[in-house]
């Protein structure tokens, strides 16, 4: 959930990987991407020959970022728009890592320095998504009246697509489009999810 995204957040620190980190998580939730899909992604169309997809960054308040993936499904585009402050803005985390790292061509997200200082130039592994959530977790203090094994097994790689799926408060078509469902029923399960129990059908009878 959003409240959950930002605590993750928080935990993490203001070196370059933190930076880098923080820019997977956020543009992870708000894309509602795959793990493989945000470790796949390239600065520019065509950079690398294992490129999944690559990005565009669209300047101005009312800009954000496009990415072009080449998902499970064939190509989609995912609009990613800036948030409502450069804390939880995806977009602006984006721009930091990228500015900082000194990025500008190949894969987007790539290995640190053992420090933590230094951008290299291996392509993160999509495990790295997973293990960052999970980390990130345990840090924050989600669900801390759980044990920590039914903690873990709460979250995962795919905690972030389906976080935003069953979040987002607006019409199913544009949550069907961003993830890339082929069908509107697979988005009716997540928001069905949310909605679970928000009329409460017991009291409106009287009980």
């Amino acid at each position: 959930l959003p409240e959950d995204i930002l605590a993750m957040v928080a935990t993490l620190p203001f070196d370059l990987r933190g930076m880098r980190d923080r820019a997977i998580l956020l543009l992870g939730f708000a894309g509602g991407l795959r793990r493989s899909e945000i470790v796949s992604l390239d600065v520019g169309k065509d950079d690398t020959l294992e490129s999944g997809g690559w990005l565009e960054i669209i300047e101005g308040k009312d800009g954000g970022a496009l990415l072009t993936l080449n998902a499970k499904t064939g190509w989609r585009e995912v609009e990613i728009g800036r948030g409502s402050s450069d804390q939880t803005c995806p977009v602006h985390a984006l721009e930091q890592w990228l500015h900082f790292a000194k990025i500008d061509f190949g894969p987007v997200f790539v290995r640190t320095s053992r420090d933590g200082k230094r951008a290299l130039e291996a392509r993160l592994n999509d495990k790295h998504v997973a293990r960052l959530i999970k980390s990130t977790v345990l840090k924050s203090g989600i669900r801390a009246e759980l044990p920590e094994k039914e903690r873990l097994a709460l979250f995962s790689g795919h905690s972030l697509r389906a976080g935003l799926a069953s979040s987002a408060e607006v019409d199913e078509r544009y949550v069907q489009k961003q993830l890339g469902h082929v069908s509107a029923e697979m988005t009716r399960r997540y928001q069905r999810r949310r909605d679970r129990f928000r009329v409460n059908l017991t009291k409106a009878a009287g009980l």
